[in-house]
């Protein structure tokens, strides 16, 4: 909860702080800045984890409170060159010695660093919102965007500072006015947005040859369900009741549990398999026969079953359970045979009712 939570805020107001005032006045400066990087990744994986926000295409059918994750598949290759590139940008413009670069090298950081601010601006625009947790989402690239800045200004500043920029402005007719303009810091800010255009013309040209579609990085955000960017709509959720452990292990894999069909439990769409309406059948017999003896059945099963059914979040888990549950099912399946005329029918009626 720490890391989720208390660290990308406190990040958050440290890197706020260290833009607003001068470089070299916070010696955590560099931490702040690693964390922010490094961390704040594996923060948002840790948080979509947490809530239950799964990797998969928009049009595929989740449970319960499961969400589909806000990037399609179809750009996710396009976004992370993108963020890559945002990540050189940085390492460029903080890591190495400016007298020793070409002024072209420079100004293509401070480019990569834009092309780094837009990709984390288009990410807030997608998760940010305030009616749940999922602001923590848009921490991370707001992080990016307040270092990005910072990195841009002290870079013209230590520039300034050195007095190149008065050098380079009386070079004069030594050097045309093309060079002239990459000398001078001031003009980075202009030149950097000048060259994204064939930074990201040459990022998508590469990437087709890589079967990116050439508006990838719109369909990366627009080909999703739940986000604020996203134009589909996603089928509704299926309803898996954690309380019961046949319920659950109905969610495992396909070629092992073998759901046939959707039911209807307390007013919920739920996979049904054969092992699910056998117990629930013989649920029913124990209820019409011996009430009393099925009230307390019930009653330790909840108690005790509930909280290992709240455990299986994994469908290998659920396949484990499903073996697990194989001998009671032949019991349960025994008592229905002896006791029911047509058994079968039975079974094949459990879950089947109106959602009201």
């Amino acid at each position: 909860m720490l890391m989720l939570f208390g660290i990308p805020l406190y990040v958050t107001f440290e890197n706020i702080s260290l833009l607003i005032l001068r470089k070299g006045l916070f010696e955590s400066e560099i931490g702040m800045e690693v964390i922010s990087l490094v961390l704040g990744p594996l923060c948002i994986l840790g948080y979509t984890e947490f809530t239950e926000i799964h990797r998969v295409e928009w049009y595929r059918q989740l449970q319960n409170n499961q969400r589909h994750f806000p990037v399609s598949n179809d750009g996710t290759l396009t976004i992370l060159v993108l963020a890559v590139l945002g990540y050189i940008g940085y390492l460029i413009l903080k890591y190495q010695e400016f007298s020793l670069l070409p002024p072209l090298v420079i100004v293509l950081g401070i480019s990569f660093v834009y092309i780094g601010i837009a990709l984390a601006v288009v990410v807030i625009v997608q998760v940010f919102t305030v009616k749940s947790t999922d602001f923590l989402l848009s921490l991370f690239p707001l992080n990016y965007i307040l270092i990005g800045l910072k990195v841009i200004r002290n870079s013209i500043l230590d520039w300034k500072d050195r007095e190149c920029d008065k050098e380079n402005s009386k070079l004069g007719s030594k050097i045309n006015k093309l060079s002239k303009s990459f000398h001078i810091s001031k003009n980075w800010l202009w030149l950097g947005f000048i060259f994204m255009v064939p930074v990201l013309g040459i990022v998508v040209l590469t990437l087709t040859l890589f079967g990116q579609r050439p508006d990838s990085m719109i369909l990366a955000w627009t080909k999703t369900s739940d986000w604020n960017l996203s134009q589909h709509v996603a089928p509704p959720n299926v309803q898996i009741d954690e309380h019961y452990l046949c319920t659950v292990a109905a969610s495992g894999h396909r070629k092992i549990v073998k759901p046939y069909r959707m039911g209807i439990r307390h007013g919920h769409r739920v996979i049904v398999n054969r092992q699910l309406c056998v117990a629930n059948a013989f649920e029913q017999i124990l209820e019409e026969k011996i009430p009393r003896i099925h009230k307390i059945i019930r009653t330790v099963y909840d108690n005790y079953g509930y909280p290992i059914a709240k455990k299986i979040k994994s469908p290998y888990v659920a396949d484990i359970i499903y073996y697990l549950m194989k001998p009671a099912e032949y019991f349960f399946l025994l008592i229905i045979y002896l006791f029911d005329a047509k058994p079968e029918n039975r079974i094949a009626m459990q879950y089947i009712s109106k959602i009201k």
